[in-house]
């Protein structure tokens, strides 16, 4: 079984209703969806989607600045007259 990974959670159906009440409800937290008691999806708000994107934008350009930190090493150098 899944865990819920969330204190708020709704069903589809309680979604469908009211998805206006459930962000309120939730004061700013991720309310997951069951179905059929098993988490579907996390709805979360703006900001901290927009934050966990920042995140992963910043980990990828991580990654690319350690990957060319690596390869400085192995580059040759050269002066603008040779070029």
């Amino acid at each position: 079984m899944n865990p819920i990974l969330s204190t708020y959670s709704a069903s589809i159906s309680e979604l469908k209703r009211n998805p206006s009440q459930l962000i309120e409800q939730a004061a700013g937290e991720a309310v997951a969806i069951l179905n059929h008691n098993k988490p579907t999806a996390y709805l979360i708000p703006a900001e901290t989607y927009e934050w966990i994107s920042n995140l992963i934008e910043d980990q990828e350009l991580r990654e690319i600045i350690e990957r060319r930190e690596e390869e400085k090493s192995q580059a040759k150098e050269v002066t603008l007259d040779e070029l």
